[in-house]
C-alpha cells in the first residue's frame, strides 16, 4: 500500500494521548553526573536527542485516526515504514535524560500505532500486509524490552503491565520463529540470541535463556576461518551454501552494524569467555574495513545493495558492539567515535541521511535510517558506567596501512601506500540468484580513498534494484554505476568486468611500490561473454605514494566502442576543469585530484553536473577514457 493512500493526506490535529504516564522529572532534576569519555558521551547525547526531535516532527498526530495516529511520516518513500517499535526505547531513553515528556508521548504513540501492524502469533510485520516479512519482529522486542528494563517505571502500573504482556507474545514468536541460528540470516539468528537472554531474565522465562544458549552454540560455526567474518547472509535456506570459488556469504554491513552487536552483549551479560575471545577476533578483522573518516567499507558485501557510507540503511549502527570492546583494542574506540561523528555530519534537520551528498544532491532522507539508529545510542547511554574510556587517540588501522592484506575468504584485498587506501575485489558470493545486483566484484576497485582529500571512488551495485521495497529508497535519475570499469555494448547490452565472477588477480607489494595485476572478461548481467569484440582484459593497478595507475590492455581486436569508466566522487560545488582532452582536475577543499589518460577524456554530460547512486549516497563526475584506436588505456591519479 502506498503511504499517501495509507495517510490519505489527513490533516494534524492536536497531540491526544490514550494513556496518562507517571511524573519522571525528579529523575532529571538530581543534579548532573560526571561521565568518563566526556567528548564522545556528549556527541552520543547530542545525536540521539537531535534523531529524537527530527522524528517527533515527522510523527503524525490525529487521535480520531489510529490507523496514522503516532505513525512516522517518511519524507523520502512512498511507503509506510511500520517497524517504529525500533523508536519506543530511544525516545523512552530521551524521556527520563531531559525530563520532557514530549519524548514520552512519542514513544507511547509509536508503541501503540504498533497495533495495526500486530498479528494473532505476537509478531509485528515489517508492513502494513499481514502477510509481510515478520522477521523483524526481534527487533521490535529488543527495543520494547529495553524500554520497559532501564525505563518501565515512566508508565503507569496498568501500561506497564499490558506493555509487558505485548512483549511476551512478541517473544513467543520469535522464540517460535527463530528456533535454529541459520532459520533466516544470520543477523536474525545473532539477535535472537541477545533477545531471548534479555527477555527471558525479564521475564523469568528460563525456556527463553535455554534456547539463547543453544543458538550460542550453533552461532560460533558461522565464524570463517583463518579471519573470523561472520558468514550467513544469503538468500535461501543453505546459510553455509559456498560460492563457485568456495566463499561464503559475507556482508559487512549487516556483521558491523547488527550481529556482532548482539552477540558482543550477550557475550559480557553471560561471561561467555569463549565466545568472547572469537569475537574479539571478529572485530579486529571487521575493524581492518573501516575507513579513516569512520567509512564502513562494505563495497564488496553480497547485501551492499544497502551500503550507505555510514553503514547500512535499516540496521542498528556499529556503535554498541566496537565501544563495549575498546577495552580489548582502544582502536575499536576510535571507529566507533569517528563513525558516530560521520552519522552527525550526515544528519540535517535531524533526521540521517543515506549517505554524504543526500542534501547537494536535493534527496530527501528516509525516516527508517534514524529510527533504526537511533535504538543503539540510547543502549550506549543506559550502559555508560559499563564502557571503557573511549577516544580518537588509537588510529584506526587503515588510516596507517602500509601495504597489502588479502582476506582470503572473500578474495578481496586492502591497500594502504603513502596516503592511498583501497579495495580490490574478485568475490564472487551472490545475495539473490534470481535478483542479481552485484557488488564491486570482477577484480574492480571498491574503493579508492585518499587522507588528504577523502573518498574518489566508490563501489555501488552494478544495477539498482529495489530487492526489499519498504528498506530502500528509489533511485533519483539515471541509474549508472559508480564502480570503475571496462564496458562495452552490444545490441544494446550492457557488457562489463563488473559481471564477471571467474576474474582472478595478484599482487606484488615492494617497498614504494604496490601492482595488482588481474584478468577479467566483459560479461552481461546473465554471465554471458561479449563476442565479435575484445572480451578478455588485463586490468593492472600500480600504487606509489605519488600516483595510482590503472591500465587496461587487451591483445584482441576491439571492434565496438570499449571504454573505461571512471566516476570520481565529488558532491555538487567541487570546481570540475578540463584542462586538456586528457586531463581532468577536480577541486576539494583539502587539495586538487588530477586525473589524466592515454586516451581522451570525456566528461558524461549530466543534468546536475552529476550521478547520484544510492548506494552509497554519493555524488560523482562520471569520466569515459575510450580505447580509441589503441589496445590500451592508462589512467594516473594524483592528489596535489
Amino acid at each position: 500500500m502506498k503511504r499517501r493512500d495509507f495517510i490519505q493526506l489527513s490533516t494534524i490535529t492536536g497531540v491526544g494521548l490514550s494513556l496518562s504516564a507517571t511524573s519522571f522529572l525528579s529523575s532529571c532534576t538530581s543534579g548532573v553526573k560526571e561521565f568518563h569519555s566526556s567528548e564522545y558521551r556528549t556527541l552520543v547525547f547530542n545525536l540521539l536527542k537531535d534523531w529524537c526531535d527530527g522524528m517527533i516532527k515527522t510523527q503524525i498526530i490525529k487521535p480520531s485516526d489510529p490507523k496514522i495516529h503516532g505513525l512516522l511520516d517518511c519524507p523520502a518513500c512512498e511507503t509506510v515504514h511500520a517497524r517504529i517499535m525500533d523508536a519506543v526505547y530511544p525516545f523512552f531513553y530521551m524521556a527520563k535524560a531531559t525530563g520532557d515528556k514530549k519524548y514520552l508521548e512519542a514513544g507511547i504513540l509509536a508503541f501503540e500505532w504498533g497495533e495495526n501492524v500486530t498479528r494473532d502469533d505476537g509478531a509485528w510485520t515489517n508492513d502494513l500486509d499481514p502477510n509481510s516479512w515478520d522477521g523483524t519482529t526481534v527487533f521490535g522486542a529488543v527495543s520494547l524490552a529495553e524500554t520497559l528494563k532501564y525505563h518501565g517505571d515512566l508508565l503507569d502500573e496498568g501500561t506497564q503491565e499490558r506493555w509487558y504482556k505485548r512483549l511476551e507474545q512478541a517473544t513467543e514468536f520469535v522464540y517460535n520463529r527463530f528456533y535454529k541460528i541459520d532459520a533466516s540470516n544470520i543477523n536474525y539468528g545473532a539477535t535472537t540470541i541477545y533477545a531471548l537472554n534479555l527477555i527471558g531474565k525479564l521475564l523469568d522465562n528460563p525456556k527463553y535463556i535455554a534456547r539463547s544458549k543453544e543458538l550460542v552454540l550453533q552461532v560460533k560455526s558461522h565464524f570463517t576461518e583463518p579471519n573470523a567474518l561472520l558468514f550467513g547472509e544469503i538468500q535461501g535456506k543453505d546459510k553455509k551454501k559456498l560460492s563457485p570459488k568456495g566463499l561464503y556469504g559475507i556482508d559487512l554491513g549487516y556483521n558491523l552494524e547488527e550481529s556482532l552487536n548482539n552477540l558482543v552483549l550477550y557475550a559480557l551479560e553471560e561471561k561467555d569467555e569463549d565466545l568472547l575471545q572469537l569475537l574479539k577476533k571478529s572485530l579486529d578483522t571487521h575493524l581492518e574495513f573501516i575507513l579513516p573518516d569512520g567509512g564502513i567499507d562494505n563495497s564488496f558485501g553480497n547485501r551492499m545493495f544497502k551500503w550507505t557510507y555510514w553503514g547500512s540503511r535499516t540496521s542498528d549502527g556499529m556503535q554498541p558492539a566496537f565501544s563495549f570492546m575498546a577495552n580489548h583494542n582502544p582502536a575499536l574506540g576510535t571507529a566507533a567515535f569517528k563513525n558516530t561523528e560521520l552519522l552527525k555530519q550526515c544528519t540535517h534537520n535531524g533526521l540521517l541521511h543515506g549517505g554524504p551528498h543526500y542534501v547537494s544532491h536535493g534527496i530527501q532522507p528516509c525516516v527508517h535510517h534514524t529510527f533504526a539508529h537511533a535504538k543503539p545510542l540510547a543502549t550506549l547511554l543506559d550502559h555508560w558506567d559499563s564502557l571503557p574510556k573511549i577516544n580518537k587517540s588509537t588510529p584506526l588501522p587503515r588510516a596507517i596501512a602500509n601495504g597489502e592484506r588479502y582476506f582470503e575468504e572473500l578474495d578481496v584485498s586492502l591497500f594502504g601506500k603513502g596516503d592511498w587506501r583501497g579495495t580490490i575485489s574478485a568475490y564472487d558470493s551472490i545475495y539473490s540468484p534470481t535478483k542479481d545486483v552485484r557488488q564491486a566484484t570482477g577484480a574492480s576497485l571498491g574503493i579508492l580513498y585518499h587522507n588528504k582529500v577523502g573518498l574518489l571512488c566508490t563501489a555501488s551495485t552494478a544495477i539498482y534494484k529495489m530487492l526489499e521495497a519498504y528498506n530502500q529508497q528509489p533511485q533519483p535519475g539515471e541509474d549508472f554505476a559508480l564502480t570503475p570499469r571496462i564496458e562495452t555494448y552490444k545490441d544494446e547490452v550492457w557488457y562489463a568486468n563488473l559481471f564477471d565472477l571467474e576474474a582472478t588477480f595478484e599482487s606484488k607489494d615492494e617497498k614504494d611500490n604496490l601492482v595488482y595485476k588481474a584478468k577479467v572478461q566483459l560479461k552481461n548481467e546473465a554471465f554471458e561473454q561479449v563476442t565479435e569484440t575484445a572480451s578478455n582484459f588485463n586490468l593492472n593497478f600500480t600504487i606509489t605514494p605519488e600516483k595510482l595507475e590503472i591500465t587496461a590492455t587487451t591483445k584482441e581486436d576491439i571492434n565496438r566502442p570499449t571504454a573505461f569508466v571512471l566516476p570520481i566522487v565529488s558532491p555538487t560545488g567541487e570546481k570540475v576543469m578540463q584542462v586538456s582532452e586528457q586531463e581532468v582536475t577536480i577541486e576539494k577543499p583539502e587539495g586538487s585530484v588530477k586525473i589524466t589518460s592515454s586516451s581522451f577524456i570525456q566528461i558524461k554530460d549530466t543534468p546536475k553536473k552529476r550521478l547520484f547512486n544510492m548506494v552509497p549516497g554519493v555524488e560523482a563526475v562520471p569520466l569515459i577514457m575510450p580505447f580509441e584506436d589503441k589496445n590500451q588505456v592508462k589512467i594516473t591519479i594524483k592528489v596535489i
